[in-house]
């Protein structure tokens, strides 16, 4: 049985060693995520160079995901690493302190703004909510907290607003500078993080287009007052990724299985792919086996729709990531094959806006209710099979192209699986036989099955699908 949600893996020290890389690919990993919160350019580039040269050697196509830094929030730095703080102790946030002289008392802010948007009875989250301040008063320059929640705060640590509201913009100076290196990498998705509005996603849109990079675009949904205008958000990507750390932080953990849900329906209705990230194998960072509760986080994932699951420190920086892999795949494995996965009435009530988008509903109701061992979908876009994929199924999905941009693509969405494709023949007949011969090669056909060819009359015109065949292998015009 192939495996219909995909795996991305987050790239690493972890990563570098040596054999750790070809094991991921062995595992089972469908897409590797970059962190430009750390690491070179120059690091960047080499693992990118890497990857293609493993999927190369391979022939198993992994996608590139560059995930951008975006404008986190931090405290500055203590004179000795740490403190501990206690609660109901005053302390201060001082955007005029030197970046090394925190204290017991205070520490600097890289944010300059927060002093000035936040006010009495604001409460702020340090660490991912581990330390909570709520603000007495501010001037303007320095902030005077009151722990709320105490603990040990260390250098650098992140610095939420419950509830949202900070003004940071989304794409920071360092962010466009790491553009140029994903124009570089020629990066096959592309993540912004903390976009407050689908303008935040259409700037990162024209920056990355402007260094010659036809990257996907995905929204990380991190800040509370994202969800207040979700749907604008996600039309305006191509995808979005749950970021559960900072939007926890930001609306309440409470609420976070409830947005989760939503996010990944609502994504799902509008035809864009999701991602579901933070903490999925957390304890796998040393562990070789994941605990129940995080074997069942990932099924729950699954069982609500998710394109993909994520992976970060456990692969980036833990002691097993291929065998973190390899347990989140038979996770998924495992939990596709409940009905409650395969079955799905989506849009069966709405009308279509496109004759290629109908074609694609079409074939998806009709291999869910007859015996059809497969969907072949031609495409130059890749749009067609994300359709498809939008509907829960147990059949695979083969997308079917010459261009590289779309089969690199596809390694994301559910159920889709990249085919390179060159059309030799204008002749239908030839092209159905060469299609079958494919997937006969690749052992994913035998004498008897049925598949759904999806095509258009005009090759290589993308929205050009007009047309849907079934066929069985070994009869007819068929090998």
């Amino acid at each position: 049985m192939l495996r219909r949600t995909k795996i991305l893996a987050t790239l690493g020290p972890a990563t570098d060693k040596p054999g750790v890389l070809e094991g991921l690919f062995a595992a089972g990993v469908d897409v590797v995520r970059m962190n430009f919160s750390h690491g070179s350019a120059q690091d960047h580039i080499d693992r990118a160079n890497k990857i293609r040269e493993i999927s190369k050697k391979t022939g198993r196509r992994v996608g590139i995901l560059c995930d951008l830094q975006g404008p986190k929030i931090r405290i500055a730095r203590f004179k000795n690493t740490k403190v501990r703080l206690e609660e109901g102790q005053d302390f201060y946030l001082d955007i005029n302190l030197g970046e090394h002289d925190g204290d017991e008392t205070q520490v600097g802010i890289t944010y300059k703004p927060l002093a000035e948007e936040v006010k009495p009875g604001s409460r702020l989250l340090l660490d991912d909510g581990r330390v909570v301040m709520d603000v007495v008063e501010t001037d303007g320059k320095r902030i005077h907290c009151k722990v709320f929640v105490g603990g040990t705060l260390s250098n650098n640590k992140g610095i939420n607003l419950l509830g949202g509201g900070l003004s940071a913009a989304a794409l920071t100076e360092k962010d466009k500078e790491d553009i140029k290196t994903i124009g570089k990498i020629q990066a096959d998705f592309v993540a912004i993080s903390f976009p407050r509005s689908g303008a935040d996603l259409e700037e990162g849109r024209r920056l990355i287009e402007a260094e010659g990079c036809n990257a996907a675009i995905v929204a990380k949904v991190e800040r509370a007052e994202a969800m207040e205008v979700i749907d604008e958000i996600i039309l305006a990507s191509d995808g979005i990724m749950v970021a559960r750390g900072d939007l926890g932080v930001e609306i309440g953990d409470a609420r976070l299985p409830a947005a989760q849900k939503h996010l990944i329906t609502r994504s799902r209705q509008l035809k864009r792919f999701v991602i579901t990230a933070t903490q999925m194998m957390e304890s796998m960072i040393e562990n070789p086996i994941p605990t129940r509760a995080e074997v069942f986080d990932v099924a729950n994932a699954i069982v609500d729709g998710t394109d993909a699951v994520m992976l970060s420190a456990e692969t980036a920086s833990g002691k097993y990531p291929v065998k973190t892999v390899e347990a989140m795949a038979l996770i998924c494995k495992e939990t596709e094959k409940q009905p409650s996965v395969r079955s799905s009435s989506h849009r069966v009530d709405e009308m279509f806006e496109r004759i290629d988008e109908g074609i694609a509903m079409s074939s998806m109701y009709l291999a869910n209710h007859t015996d059809i061992a497969g969907i072949a979908a031609l495409t130059e876009s890749g749009s067609t099979p994300l359709w498809m994929s939008r509907i829960s199924s147990g059949i695979p999905i083969f997308a079917f192209s010459r261009n590289e941009d779309t089969l690199n693509r596809v390694t994301i969405y559910r159920g889709v699986f990249p085919v390179p494709f060159q059309f030799s023949s204008v002749d239908k007949i030839e092209i159905n036989r060469n299609i079958i011969n494919k997937l006969k090669d690749r052992g994913q056909a035998k004498k008897g099955d049925q598949f759904i060819i999806t095509k258009g009359d005009l090759d290589g015109q993308a929205g050009g699908t007009n047309s849907m065949k079934v066929v069985i292998v070994g009869e007819g015009l068929t090998p």
